[in-house]
């Protein structure tokens, strides 16, 4: 038989359908191409967007995109045939990152290098298949640690965007789980069975990097203060709409 979508849970449906709603993320007739890497974070987000497509009052149309770096630790190939079988516009593309990071990376980190590689080709293919939105599946988690990371070692108040315009002005980047925690997803990835790609980072997954210490440095810091991650949603919202224009913000996310 094959795959059907998946109903996520009202619980995480309810914070990402706030988040599109306070920095208006989507509007009718929007093309939305999103990054699929494999992992339960995009796969997780692929199934909210679909059923925000088949519910919400606006249309808007989904395709996907998956970028493999031809890395021997990742291989997304399985993805191709299980989008075929969900019906969803499927964009996959093979461009030797990891080689490429050996001859032009210099003083980037390889994620840094790897993370810019793979942004571009995903404008390249939203841009050469018509779409004007990108969706990406980083979540609350991930922009805890980012900030964590920011201000530590960088000495600035900032976190990802939950929307914004890249530079050239064409596209528009739009990030729905920003309110959801990465728990959230990973329990919604086991129970729907998604066919979920491990160590989907074809960095070095032995060495422990700044990203997960920042991780465990917010997990001790939870179970002794269950309160954290709705404090620091508090405090990163101002960050999120950072240099988003008026048209996109709404009173809720300007509060």
């Amino acid at each position: 038989m094959p795959p059907m979508f998946a109903r996520p849970p009202k619980k995480l449906l309810r914070p990402v359908g706030r988040a599109i709603a306070d920095f208006s993320m989507i509007q009718d007739g929007d093309r939305i191409l999103l990054g699929l890497s494999g992992g339960k974070d995009s796969l997780s987000l692929l199934h909210v967007l679909a059923h925000f497509q088949r519910h919400a009052p606006i249309r808007f149309e989904l395709g996907t995109v998956t970028i493999d770096p031809q890395s021997e630790d990742f291989d997304p190939s399985p993805l191709i045939p299980y989008l075929r079988e969900l019906g969803v516009d499927y964009h996959f593309v093979r461009e030797p990152v990891v080689d490429l990071a050996a001859e032009h990376m210099g003083k980037d980190s390889f994620c840094a290098f790897c993370s810019r590689m793979r942004r571009g080709l995903i404008y390249k293919t939203a841009r050469a298949e018509g779409y004007g939105v990108i969706a990406l599946a980083q979540h609350l988690d991930d922009l805890a640690e980012s900030f964590l990371m920011s201000a530590l070692h960088g000495g600035q108040l900032k976190t990802m965007k939950a929307h914004y315009r890249v530079d050239d002005g064409d596209l528009r980047v739009i990030r729905p789980l920003v309110y959801a925690r990465e728990r959230q997803l990973r329990a919604f990835a086991t129970e729907a069975d998604l066919p979920v790609i491990e160590d989907n980072c074809p960095a070095c997954f032995a060495a422990p990097t700044q990203r997960q210490r920042m991780k465990e440095i917010l997990a001790a810091q939870e179970a002794d203060y269950p309160n954290t991650f709705r404090n620091l949603l508090t405090t990163l919202k101002p960050l999120m709409s950072v240099g988003l224009p008026e048209e996109f913000t709404c009173a809720r996310s300007r509060a």
